[in-house]
């Protein structure tokens, strides 16, 4: 046996709960570096591929619990992360005393320490750790990991942490993972409109659009969002691999982040309101990236160019 797989033979035996978009890959990564998991999902056909690849199925967030020293969950909304944690048959119920559980999903501050009190009560500790880049970088196991809790319980699970992402950044007590999450989001979402709103300003300008995107990516007005997500617009595939209602979700937590901390969000405000439109239009499955989509029908032009990916590689 190598070393490093000596040395996963030795660590936590985690469990994994949610194998949608996202965290089918994040597991993968687990499986894929030796750590043994046991998963769950409420499609079971969303785990066949990490069934053969080494993972063993459970068949109710308890029992995936029960058979795990630490549970990562990684739902769509915080809604759906206290039901599994907390709920009948949840993870509470089947996680030992001296376990952990770690919350991938996008959250808010006061939900994630509020159920974090609750596991307490039971003698069971909690990291946050919400996850920025991409799924498309999660593929590759080099997507951010923001990581709230306490730094004890952080380094036990930072070799499961860092098998997962490339970064991957301590931010304080708990609860700080999720605002900086919530605001990196919202940031995304902004730059995703002003890229739009920039290729259609070239568009109309008679400009090459291949052109148009390589001079901005060059430019001081280039981004993480131009340089991936443009290109899926440009393509006509809009698949970053990330819903209109979790976009929807995510701009509703950071705008309720600006209301209790007093900071007006005018442009947050705006691009919410785009998104939600989007959604009404194009429905909350469509990709977030459609949110583009309401210039090029409102305008009758699409935003299209040659060679350019249908979607991201890691």
């Amino acid at each position: 046996m190598s070393t490093t797989r000596r040395r996963r033979a030795q660590a936590p035996r985690y469990g994994f709960i949610g194998l949608g978009h996202l965290g089918a890959h994040l597991a993968a990564s687990l499986v894929r570096e030796g750590f043994a998991l046991v998963v769950h999902d409420l499609n079971k056909r969303a785990a066949r591929r990490l069934l053969a690849a080494g993972a063993l199925w459970a068949p109710s967030p308890a029992a995936c619990a029960a058979d795990a020293d630490a549970v990562i969950t990684c739902l769509p909304s915080p809604k759906a992360s206290r039901a599994v944690v907390t709920g009948r048959n949840g993870v509470l119920e089947g996680l030992r005393r001296g376990g952990t559980w770690i919350e991938m999903s996008t959250t808010d501050r006061e939900e994630i320490v509020a159920i974090a009190a609750l596991a307490a009560r039971r003698g069971i500790t909690v990291l946050e750790s919400p996850v920025t880049g991409g799924v498309h970088r999660a593929v590759a196991g080099d997507i951010t990991v923001l990581v709230g809790g306490d730094k004890f319980v952080f380094a036990r699970h930072r070799a499961a942490l860092e098998a997962m992402g490339g970064v991957v950044l301590h931010m304080g007590p708990l609860g700080s993972a999720s605002v900086i999450k919530v605001i990196t989001n919202m940031l995304a979402f902004i730059h995703l409109i002003a890229a739009g709103e920039a290729m259609m300003l070239a568009r109309r300008g008679g400009l090459d659009l291949a052109k148009s995107f390589a001079a901005i990516k060059a430019s001081s007005g280039n981004s993480f969002v131009h340089e991936t997500e443009t290109q899926l617009v440009l393509s006509g595939s809009y698949d970053v691999g990330f819903t209109m209602d979790l976009a929807c979700k995510d701009l509703g937590l950071a705008a309720k982040l600006g209301r209790e901390s007093g900071v007006p969000l005018e442009l947050g405000g705006l691009v919410e309101q785009m998104f939600i439109r989007a959604r009404q239009q194009y429905g909350g499955d469509a990709w977030s990236t459609m949110a583009v989509r309401l210039l090029e029908d409102a305008l009758r032009t699409e935003l299209r160019a040659k060679g350019f990916p249908r979607r991201l590689k890691g």
